[in-house]
Formats: C-alpha cells, structure tokens, sequence
C-alpha cells in the first residue's frame, strides 16, 4: 500500500479566518484561529490530490485514519519553548555569525565589540531569540577546529543576559556542551546531528532544546549536484528517521523544532518547492523554522547580484511563509522583517 502524506492548504488569515473556524468551515492551524485552511492535499510518491475538508469522510477508511491522526498534529496547539510562545508566530530568530567568511556578513562582527552591539540590536529590532554561531557553514566552506571556533564566540556568550533567549549555530558537542555551561537556551545543528556523534550525547544529558535541520551533505560538496527522488517526501522521512532515532537514544522531549535547510545541499527547483509546500511539515507535529533571509535562490530568481541586496525578496518569501503557518524565521534584517509582518497582521485584521 503507497505510503500517504498531508498538506494542508487554502490557508486564510485573520479576520477571515476566525469567522470560518467559527463557522466550522475551516480547521485552525495549531489551534489558533487567526490562521486555518478548508482543504488537504493527500501525496504519495505517484499521485498528489487536493480535498476539502468536508470529503475526508468519505475516504476509504484506511487513508482516512492516516489523515485523521495527521490533522491531530496539524490542529494541535504547540507547547512553550523556554519563553518561545508558538502561538504569536512567526517568531523572530536574529542572526549573529562571529565569522570571517559568512556569505553574507562574514567578517562583519569578529570584534567583541561589535558582536555585542549587533547581538543587542538584534533584540532591540524585535528579535524572540538570537542565534550565535562561530563557524560558517555556507556552500564550500571548510570545517574549522573547536579551539578556532570557541575563541570566536566564548567572549560574547559570557556576557548574555539569561533573560534573552540565545541558540548556539554548532555542528561540535564540545562547543555545544561549553555554550551549555554558560547558558545558551537551545542548540541549532545544521547538520541534523549527523557532524559530531557525541551530539545526540549531550542532547541527551542536557535536556536541552534543539533545532533539527535537514542537510545533504557537508558543507563543502552539499552544493555540487544535490538529488532527490522527491525533496518534499524525502525530507519528510529524514525527519520521522532522525525523530525516532532520537527516541531509541532516549531523547524523549518534544522541545524540538525542525528546519527543512533552505540551501543545505539543494538547488533552486529544491528550495523553492520546499518552500510552496512548506505546510506539509505541519503534520509531524514540532513547529517549524525556516531561514531564506538574504539568500542565494532570490538571485537567481530576481537577478540581485550581492547578498545585501536581497532585502525585498527575504521579507516576500517571509510574508509567504506566515501565510502557511511557519512557526519561526531565521533573519539578518530583523527591524525590517518585523515591520513587515506588524504592517500585514495589522492590514489582515
């Protein structure tokens, strides 16, 4: 039997919204009203159709209960993360690279200085939370030493306020276990924990929050060729694999949020399907983040040649992914960001 996926789709937004969740003719998103949609798309590996809420019923009972249990996570509201509230999304993840050769701001805040002026910034623009990384990750970069990457950010980080949120961008247990010590709040792995083995380890130990991403490869030849049977389901399955691994590793919290990796061995046919089809993440059940800000797919959609330039299409593709109930978004410009989406709501009410 071909295994079925959901997607809900024919989302609608605020004022609307809470008159058809009232109405009962449409499904809250995580509970909250303000965002819900009428229809599903049921996929498998050979076929994708679209229903309306109201045909699920008439299923054929076996597809019928693997929707019913998906909807369950979709219509579930999520629980707190520290002081992460889902239900006021999408929330807002800054980002501080203290890297020479970030793609876009690399060498920007190497001083410590610096870095802590832009780390409060970051907060004073809006930010929910701030993610501190000393080791860049972009297409072709090299892996650094632990000693390299800590001497970068270990200045910053013991000056954070434990009233703010921090998440540490490490691919290395030692960096994640120092940054633990000092009061980081969550850790983010590109890699998906796959880097360092002794990873799930301190997870494990710590109890700590994480951010689980999807990455094809290593950075250095994650860009070179990247395939797929279907990205969509593919990335789908990373993740229900790595979930229940963590499990048999006796991670058991559900303080987890997932990243499909927007650019971590993808093309642009890869990225921006993702992207359109974002909601299909919605039924495994952990909010979702998603980080598009400044990045290579809006060249190549838009012709904006340099990073810092790309502005426009980071706040659109934000814009489309509030839409689609994407719980978190990882930005440079997050002042601008901000202002976009209060200005939207504010439009939608």
């Amino acid at each position: 039997m071909p295994r079925y996926y959901t997607r809900a789709c024919n989302f609608y937004y605020g004022k609307i919204s809470k008159n058809l969740v009232k109405d009962k003719k449409s499904l809250p998103l995580n509970g909250n009203k303000n965002i819900s949609f009428n229809q599903i798309e049921i996929i498998s590996r050979k076929s994708k159709k679209k229903i309306s809420i109201k045909q699920i019923n008439k299923l054929p009972n076996s597809i019928k209960q693997k929707i019913k249990k998906d909807l369950k996570f979709i219509t579930k509201p999520p629980k707190k993360i520290y002081d992460l509230n889902f239900k006021f999304f999408p929330l807002i993840m800054g980002i501080l690279n203290i890297t020479p050769d970030s793609f876009s701001d690399g060498g920007d805040y190497l001083k410590k200085e610096s870095a802590t002026k832009q780390l409060n910034k970051l907060f004073k623009d809006g930010a929910h939370l701030v993610d501190i990384g000393g080791e860049s990750t972009r297409p072709g970069s090299k892996s650094i030493s632990s000693k390299v990457e800590w001497n970068r950010i270990k200045s910053v980080l013991k000056k954070i306020d434990n009233k703010k949120t921090i998440s540490l961008d490490t691919r290395k247990s030692i960096i994640m276990e120092k940054g633990i010590n000092l009061g980081i709040k969550i850790i983010n792995d590109v890699s998906g924990l796959s880097y360092d083995n002794n990873s799930l380890n301190i997870l494990k130990k710590t109890k700590i929050p994480f951010i689980l991403q999807h990455s094809f490869g290593n950075p250095d030849v994650m860009q070179k060729n990247p395939k797929y049977k279907n990205v969509l389901l593919d990335i789908y399955d990373f993740f229900e694999k790595k979930i229940e691994l963590l499990r048999k590793k006796g991670i058991n919290h559900n303080n987890i949020i997932i990243d499909p990796g927007i650019g971590f061995g993808k093309n642009l046919k890869h990225n921006i399907t993702i992207i359109k089809n974002i909601s299909i993440y919605h039924s495994l059940g952990f909010p979702i983040l998603l980080g598009v800000s400044r990045k290579k797919y809006i060249k190549e959609l838009s012709g904006m040649n340099e990073s810092s330039s790309r502005l426009g299409g980071t706040i659109s593709t934000s814009i489309f992914l509030m839409t689609q109930g994407v719980q978190m978004l990882r930005v440079h410009d997050v002042n601008e960001v901000m202002q976009s989406i209060k200005v939207f709501k504010e439009l939608l009410k």
